[in-house]
């Protein structure tokens, strides 16, 4: 397996976390341990293959990477997109405000 290296940027980021069982996945890992797909399918209806192929979306969208350690694959979670996603969200919520400061003033005036 390939280790996250590009950052895709927000559109993926956001597409990968918008699937219920991604986003859960997502939140498995979001304590800093690696885990293998047998520990992340544990306690869940979802087979080995399918949390394999979620976790190849959020790899792709560069939000884990993945370790092989022996025959296993471990996964981790990869915090720096979801900073660059926070600055992203940031701009985007100063443009708004910014037009929506415009619009208040021309309304009043």
């Amino acid at each position: 397996m390939r280790r996250a290296s590009v950052n895709p940027g927000p559109v993926a980021i956001f597409a990968a976390l918008g699937e219920p069982t991604r986003l859960h996945l997502f939140n498995r890992l979001s304590d800093g341990a690696a885990r293998s797909i047998t520990s992340l399918s544990a306690d869940t209806r979802l087979t080995r293959q399918a949390v394999t192929k979620h976790l190849r979306v959020l790899q792709n969208a560069g939000l884990v990477n993945c370790d092989r350690i022996g025959r296993e694959s471990r996964f981790s979670l990869r915090p720096e997109p979801i900073d660059e996603l926070r600055g992203y969200l940031e701009r985007i919520s100063a443009q708004w405000e910014d037009a929506l400061g415009r619009l208040k003033r021309h309304v009043e005036d």
